[in-house]
């Protein structure tokens, strides 16, 4: 997972370039945790454009971030989800909780680095 923080927007965005399950949860968790505490962000996106797998870990994962990101006063969103990944989501009902974000800002399609 690669992070990026945009200072003057507030906006932390975290690409997902891992396949979402039980073994790459716990990492990709602890870096949200921090970057979420160390930056206290406006918002925060996860952007799923380079996840191939996800299964009920990754539902845990996002609303375990969405309730520690609500708790410190940040809006969470999801952005690029793919078909599979959606219908995922929507069986869930996470995107009644999350919305999706529009990533199209020429700024914010950039290498994170």
């Amino acid at each position: 997972m690669e992070s990026k923080f945009y200072e003057k927007d507030k906006l932390l965005i975290f690409r997902i370039t891992d396949e979402i399950d039980d073994f790459s949860v716990q990492k990709i968790r602890r870096r949200a945790d921090y970057d979420i505490e160390r930056y206290m962000p406006r918002k925060v996106i996860f952007d799923f454009n380079s996840v191939t797998f996800m299964d009920s870990a990754g539902i845990g994962l996002i609303i375990g971030r969405y309730k520690f990101a609500k708790m410190l006063g940040s809006k969470v969103e999801l952005a690029n989800l793919t078909s599979n990944i959606k219908k995922i989501f929507e069986m869930s009902g996470i995107l009644r909780l999350i919305p999706i974000a529009n990533l199209e800002d020429e700024k914010y399609t950039n290498k994170i680095g």
